[in-house]
């Protein structure tokens, strides 16, 4: 790091403070993330596209690091958790990407394995129903509070084999210059990857500042 960017590891400096890319911590992004939440990335989840109409798009909120991408991502996940709280296996709602228009947003809806006589085409839809379903808020000035959008599609993936095993997935995810450090972990909700210095996991110890 230079004297003008002091961020490692990837982060980029904003003149304030260092903007960490995903699973970096720190003042500097100097450490790899304590967690890495990986059960998005096992399914099953429906993909979904909503077209947000009272918010504005810019560039920036094209790059998942941004603050801008983060305030949005933040906001939408919220909205949805609020809309999908009463919808049985709903697990949570994953941002995948941004783009023009007003901002149309490309998202996955984390879901609990179905039983085995339901299907997940079937689920989607009814997904897609209770968002459109959704009382608007009273306003939607883009300064308003709450989002005003509508859902445009949705498609059912069920939880598929994996190409690469918990340990080469854990590897892949975490940040380069950490990655042999990490390790998978199941947990009845999904999988994470951790380091010995995730608290609460076998084999764990103290590793204080680093």
């Amino acid at each position: 790091p230079s004297r003008t960017d002091p961020c490692l590891n990837g982060g980029r400096w904003t003149g304030t403070g260092c903007l960490c890319p995903p699973n970096v911590d720190g003042a500097r992004c100097e450490f790899g993330a304590t967690t890495i939440n990986l059960t998005a990335e096992l399914g099953p989840f429906v993909t979904m596209l909503a077209r947000v109409t009272n918010r504005d798009f810019s560039e920036d909120m094209r790059d998942p690091s941004a603050p801008a991408h983060r305030r949005f991502a933040a906001e939408f996940s919220r909205t949805m958790d609020g809309i999908y709280r009463n919808v049985s296996g709903y697990r949570g709602t994953h941002v995948l990407s941004l783009s023009r228009g007003s901002v149309v947003v490309n998202f996955r809806v984390l879901l609990q394995p179905p039983p085995a006589n339901t299907s997940l085409d079937h689920r989607a839809l009814e997904l897609l129903a209770v968002a459109n379903a959704a009382a608007p808020p009273h306003n939607c000035s883009p300064s308003a509070d709450g989002l005003c959008f509508s859902a445009t599609s949705a498609r059912a993936t069920r939880a598929a084999a994996l190409a690469l095993n918990d340990t080469e997935l854990c590897r892949q995810h975490a940040p380069a210059n950490f990655s042999r450090f990490y390790f998978p972990y199941r947990t009845a909700n999904g999988l994470l990857c951790v380091t010995n210095c995730t608290l609460n996991v076998p084999g764990s110890f103290d590793c204080h500042q680093g």
